[in-house]
């Protein structure tokens, strides 16, 4: 509870500071109060605790989460600085907008009610329609903003349809009460409706197919930033609430629930995968894999009883590899009017290191080792094979094998093609952010336990 105090009071200092015209601290503060965040949401680590009449669940669960949500924003609030560099009037409505976006984050992980649930769900998406469309000038901007906020529309009116059939067959939001009731030998059938009505509102936010439609779109025509925004911290927010969902409401996953997660995981693998195959724009090839990612980590729900570590675990090992690529994309695209290959060509020989980090972190969302993309995916298929769905796995295998082909793409062009134009100076945050950003993919890698007890 006090981690979500301390976010949405930082969020305000910062509306503050364009008040008093304090522009040029406002990336510094904001980046220090969010380790000051992440100590308090460490402190509450071993305190589970619920608030406001179990509006709110602190749990071991949520404050995990929490912590990977906030050390996300960190490195998103640090990108801004280069980023909206030349929007010095409007960065301190971007930076508050992100630190509203987190605290909406941080309550989807830490409801104890339904209510809070969806409220969180809507500021985060409201603030993710404001970012996409944040480009006025920009036609394509404009585009993915309406999309997204149709589709996002959507999504959150079939989650609400589907909390009022739970509510409706249990007779409260209290998720408490939810599970207690649940555990009753006859339900009504709108309990069962209900939830799959939830789930499916949230597979649109995760872009799993056969609702993942919006993303390629989306991703393309969003502002970098934001797009790196969806790629990473919305898709972890977005699978460890569905996560949450069905553990906390006890929902009996029937055999029929799991066959369809696991078409739903088989096909968001098999469409990511052969649809990023054919894409030229860099944007739009990671949001394919993306929705390939998406089918990976909702294998986590086919042995649901202990899987948080591994899911934890994946998604770290995800948005980290994710947003040291964006950090990549973010300084080869500026001033250019799209995410093109071309772009990339010999960036080997213009920046050694920018190129080395692009290449480990692709190599990281490809699953080879040393990165921890490879343990991610060992771990969750390990799980899987237990649970007894090994055809699931051998799908995942497959399509871990031909990502490597879009994803060399990429490779080959910075290091076996000539630059298209003359090296520019990097900034020395895209430098800073690319490189922590792997260094601790790289280091979960070496070190999966540091994740994987703390949910186990």
């Amino acid at each position: 509870m006090n981690t979500l105090i301390a976010i949405t009071g930082l969020g305000v200092l910062c509306l503050l500071f364009e008040i008093l015209n304090f522009r040029k601290a406002i990336v510094p503060i904001t980046i220090i109060g969010l380790l000051a965040v992440l100590g308090i949401t460490f402190s509450e680590f071993n305190t589970p605790e619920s608030y406001y009449n179990n509006m709110i669940v602190v749990s071991k669960f949520s404050s995990a989460f929490s912590a990977l949500f906030i050390v996300l924003t960190i490195f998103l609030v640090a990108l801004a600085h280069d980023f909206y560099e030349d929007h010095q009037t409007k960065i301190s409505d971007f930076i508050a907008i992100k630190i509203f976006m987190l605290a909406g984050a941080v309550a989807m992980v830490s409801f104890g009610n339904l209510a809070m649930f969806f409220l969180g769900l809507e500021v985060l998406s409201i603030s993710l329609y404001i970012l996409a469309a944040s480009n006025r000038l920009n036609v394509k901007s404009n585009e993915a903003g309406m999309k997204y906020f149709l589709m996002g529309s959507f999504a959150s009116g079939i989650i609400l349809f589907g909390i009022c059939l739970i509510y409706g067959a249990m007779g409260s939001f209290d998720v408490a009460e939810i599970t207690d009731w649940s555990r009753s030998a006859e339900l009504p059938i709108w309990f069962p409706i209900g939830i799959s009505l939830v789930t499916i509102g949230m597979l649109f936010k995760i872009a799993a197919v056969p609702f993942h439609f919006w993303a390629p779109d989306v991703y393309e025509g969003s502002p970098t930033l934001t797009t790196t925004t969806m790629s990473t911290l919305v898709k972890v927010v977005a699978m460890a609430t569905l996560y949450k969902l069905l553990t906390a409401m006890n929902a009996d996953l029937s055999g029929a629930f799991i066959d369809i997660i696991v078409v739903i995981s088989i096909a968001s693998m098999t469409v990511g995968t052969i649809m990023a195959l054919n894409q030229n724009n860099v944007k739009r090839m990671l949001a394919f894999s993306g929705i390939s990612h998406a089918g990976f980590m909702l294998m986590a729900l086919l042995n649901i009883s202990n899987s948080a570590g591994n899911l934890l675990y994946y998604a770290t090992a995800y948005s980290l590899a994710g947003i040291a690529a964006f950090a990549v994309i973010l300084y080869v695209c500026k001033n250019k009017n799209n995410e093109d290959i071309t772009h990339f060509n010999g960036l080997g020989k213009n920046n050694p290191l920018m190129a080395a980090i692009l290449t480990a972190s692709l190599l990281s969302m490809a699953g080879i080792p040393i990165f921890a993309g490879f343990f991610a995916k060992f771990f969750i298929f390990n799980q899987t094979i237990e649970a007894g769905h090994l055809v699931v796995v051998i799908v995942a295998i497959l399509s871990s094998i031909i990502s490597i082909g879009y994803y060399f793409k990429l490779i080959l062009a910075m290091y076996n093609k000539e630059p298209n134009e003359q090296a520019t100076k990097t900034p020395f945050v895209l430098y800073a952010v690319a490189v922590v950003s792997i260094l601790l993919n790289i280091v979960l890698g070496l070190f999966p336990s540091m994740l994987l007890d703390l949910l186990g």
